[in-house]
């Protein structure tokens, strides 16, 4: 799977208010993006390795953000009470952003079915290889953030420019793994989850779980599991 997009930014967490972007994207931030073009709750997409096709270019940018955070609760009772409003140009800062340029990545994953798929794990894969030949998305895949939209074709692998560049080599330190939702009566977190037993609502706390990263001749090889 081939993505490419002029522009790139996979926040970094421990930054709270300016946004720094890792040297690569992360494999939860890829996973997102395969996830626009196909996903059924039967099925999740396992990232194995990453590959950078192209240098790796820095550019920054001054965005306007919001300083309040979005809260479901207040926007209810505005529409039950109809009364109250938010005016964004109100509050709005001026947030610096450090992003990656001319970007392009070849994706190598597998799709594994969840216990409760009655398909064949060889239905999801020719119904998401049909979707990359033909162009179709759910909604336009984006690179870390949504104003840096994705395009994405089925890479080439005798085309030099669909090859990992060998000359990048560097540690990366720690990286985003992914976001472990664990299950709590009273977590701050609700969504839906289908599994054997249906759909429903649960809540949960939200954990991040990180790996040790390096990046060698071009590739981003991703571990079996998070660092515990």
């Amino acid at each position: 799977m081939k993505f490419t997009a002029p522009y790139a930014c996979f926040t970094r967490p421990e930054f709270k208010v300016e946004r720094i972007s890792y040297d690569v994207p992360t494999p939860s931030a890829m996973r997102g993006a395969c996830e626009a073009i196909f996903w059924k709750p039967e099925m999740r997409y396992k990232i194995r390795e990453i590959h950078v096709l192209k240098p790796i270019k820095y550019f920054s940018i001054w965005r306007n953000e919001v300083n309040s955070r979005q809260v479901f609760a207040t926007a209810q009772g505005w529409a039950k009470k109809g009364e109250g409003s938010y005016f964004a140009d109100d509050d709005r800062a001026q947030r610096h952003t450090l992003c990656l340029q001319d970007v392009a990545y070849v994706v190598d994953l597998d799709i594994e079915v969840l216990p409760h798929a009655a398909a064949d794990v060889a239905k999801y894969r020719d119904q998401f290889q049909r979707r990359i030949e033909r162009g179709q998305c759910h909604h336009q895949p984006y690179l870390g953030t949504r104003e840096f939209s994705a395009f994405f074709e089925k890479p080439n692998p005798d085309h030099p420019a669909d090859c990992a560049d060998p000359s990048l080599n560097r540690e990366l330190g720690l990286m985003l793994y992914d976001v472990e939702f664990q299950e709590q009566p009273k977590g701050p977190v609700s969504y839906r989850k289908r599994d054997q037993s249906g759909d429903r609502i649960v809540t949960a706390q939200a954990r991040p779980r990180f790996f040790r990263a390096s990046l060698t001749r071009g590739v981003l090889t991703i571990p079996e599991q998070p660092l515990s």
